[in-house]
């Protein structure tokens, strides 16, 4: 079943849900149309199934209280999108192939990455920690467009790289521009 869906994933991350079909999916997890079905019952039962595995990743990587008392919230989230990034490329893939076709859990993931954002920012802002005059709709917005234009921008931001965004030097690269970024316009000093 776990072989089923991954391959999935990786079907839709390339193709799209529309474009794929369960024949190609079963021929990537080598094996039958029938068993697919026997598992997920249908494609949209598939579908439902590796967007549920998408939100548990996104969910477990994000979702979870920073420590208390964390001294750099920022270098803590920064460290969970780029362990996200580096350990699960398939479910980043489709989650950029999901946004991009705007299906009816592009919203529901980008309302819940930008609600776990917004929420962070306002325990930053109630410990006095965030600017006074940052704006909460977009604390919690301005990160979450730069994670994410820059995994849907991916091949083009690679042009200009030495290596592939998802090397380890290049992930921490960018995380400490992000940081950085983040921390000097949306922190007190």
């Amino acid at each position: 079943m776990e072989r089923i869906r991954a391959a999935a994933l990786k079907t839709f991350a390339a193709h799209g849900t529309e474009a794929a079909s369960l024949r190609v999916i079963a021929k990537a997890a080598d094996t039958s149309v029938g068993l697919v079905q026997h598992h997920f019952g249908s494609k949209a039962g598939l579908i439902r199934a590796v967007d549920d595995y998408l939100l548990a990743v996104l969910g477990a990587a994000l979702a979870t209280p920073l420590p208390a008392p964390t001294t750099d919230p920022v270098a803590e989230v920064g460290r969970r999108v780029t362990t996200l990034i580096a350990e699960h490329p398939d479910v980043i893939d489709y989650l950029c192939r999901t946004l991009l076709d705007g299906t009816t859990t592009a919203a529901v993931i980008f309302d819940g990455l930008l609600a776990i954002g917004t929420a962070r920012w306002d325990q930053l802002r109630q410990q006095q920690r965030a600017r006074p005059d940052l704006d909460p709709t977009w604390a919690g917005l301005n990160p979450l467009i730069l994670v994410l234009a820059t995994l849907l921008l991916r091949t083009h931001i690679e042009r200009h790289l030495p290596e592939p965004l998802t090397s380890p030097t290049q992930l921490h690269r960018w995380e400490h521009a992000v940081n950085a970024l983040i921390r000097d316009g949306q922190l007190r000093d």
